[in-house]
């Protein structure tokens, strides 16, 4: 879990730099907000196309390997940054970041459903999601600090740097459960994953919630630049609150779902019951552009981040519930991949919105808001009850 927890800290301290210098870079390099859109949707079509691929290279070839590969790859890209001059050398870099990235979720959820009996997977993938937040928290306060003193391309550098030491540390420690290596493991192909509705049920889970994550990583530091004039140097604070909020959201949706099976409900009903308790969390969002002070606003927001990734530990176990070990990666990659092509879209809308408003936030707030209550009522649809697929899947092979 250290590990896990380890990878996607870091994994989001890289992801996090650029939105951090965003309104800096913006003011020094001139770009516009539909040159902005640009730059992070093309990390969106990278990440989701490199899921697809990632999931099924993690379900062939293990955690160990697979995991270590998608590190050095993103590590280059992160630091690769420090060369780019244009919206389109950014644009490459983005794309190279989000394709080494992918791996990350695919080998942690499968490396979490091997380790980990059911009734404790949510809690473990709300343990090892968490590393997402911490990971923000440390760029936060890293990267002002380190581009206000050395220039914006050093920021690049360290961070980056950063991911090879954990490399380092996963080649010497991490082996497989023995457990996985005896057990035989059935693959199945994508197109009997894409006949299953419970495929579509997580599908449709991260196509209408990962963009609301992806704008609050891309976009945050900007929408406080905007609305209340919070510049590079005054970022850490509010984003340490806001991503505080999420750890806390991140472990205890995960420990919600699981304490509630253990007191005998059934997988099903305690793994919406943490979903919806996130997707009523996350309405007030709508409103955080009519706050009247930007820790009103941060307020909302913490409470929205943290109700997200309550939201992401109980949808990614679902995967786990519903899946053989051998299909986990391959049907998160899926998923992912809708959830990244759907935020590149909204980045792209966003964009366009603001550029043709002048910076009007509410629409998209507005959007944001919505987008859980949605997701779980199609999800419940698809799904009435979490059954397992692994009897179809085998027919379907």
């Amino acid at each position: 879990m250290a590990l896990l927890f380890g990878a996607t800290t870091v994994n989001y301290v890289d992801r996090q730099v650029l939105g951090i210098l965003a309104p800096t870079l913006s003011r020094e390099l001139r770009w516009t907000e539909t040159d902005y859109a640009a730059i992070v949707s093309w990390f969106s079509v990278a990440y989701g196309l490199g899921l697809l691929v990632m999931g099924r290279v993690m379900d062939r070839i293990g955690v160990r390997a697979g995991l270590a590969l998608a590190v050095l790859v993103w590590s280059l890209a992160a630091m690769g940054h420090a060369l780019a001059r244009t919206v389109a050398g950014f644009g490459i870099a983005r794309a190279l970041l989000g394709a080494g990235e992918s791996g990350n979720f695919p080998a942690a959820v499968k490396a979490v459903a091997e380790w980990f009996p059911q009734k404790e997977r949510a809690l473990a993938t709300g343990i090892f999601n968490a590393g997402s937040n911490v990971g923000v928290i440390v760029a936060a306060l890293l990267v002002p600090s380190i581009a206000l003193g050395l220039g914006w391309r050093w920021a690049f550098l360290a961070t980056g740097a950063l991911d090879l030491l954990w490399l380092a540390l996963w080649l010497a420690l991490y082996r497989a459960p023995e457990r996985a290596s005896i057990e035989s493991i059935e693959r199945t192909s994508w197109r009997a994953l894409l006949g299953r509705r419970q495929t579509w049920a997580f599908i449709v889970g991260k196509a209408l919630t990962d963009p609301v994550w992806l704008f609050f990583l891309f976009w945050l530091p900007k929408f406080l630049d905007a609305s209340f004039g919070v510049r590079l140097a005054g970022l850490a604070a509010p984003l340490v609150v806001i991503y505080v909020a999420a750890d806390v959201g991140s472990i205890t949706g995960g420990w919600m779902s699981g304490a509630l099976i253990r007191r005998g409900w059934s997988v099903n009903r305690g793994r919406k019951t943490a979903l919806l308790a996130a997707a009523l969390c996350i309405l007030p969002t709508m409103f955080a552009p009519a706050a009247g002070s930007m820790w009103v606003a941060v307020g909302i927001v913490s409470v929205a981040a943290g109700a997200h990734q309550w939201w992401s530990a109980n949808l990614f176990t679902t995967v786990s519930d519903m899946f053989p070990r051998g299909a986990v990666a391959s049907v998160v990659g899926i998923g992912g991949c809708a959830g990244l092509f759907s935020a590149f879209g909204l980045q792209r809308l966003t964009g366009t919105i603001l550029q043709a408003t002048g910076g009007n936030y509410g629409p998209i707030f507005a959007a944001l808001g919505l987008a859980y209550v949605g997701a779980l009522a199609l999800i419940h649809l698809l799904v009435p009850r979490l059954e397992p697929a692994v009897a179809s899947l085998a027919a379907g092979r």
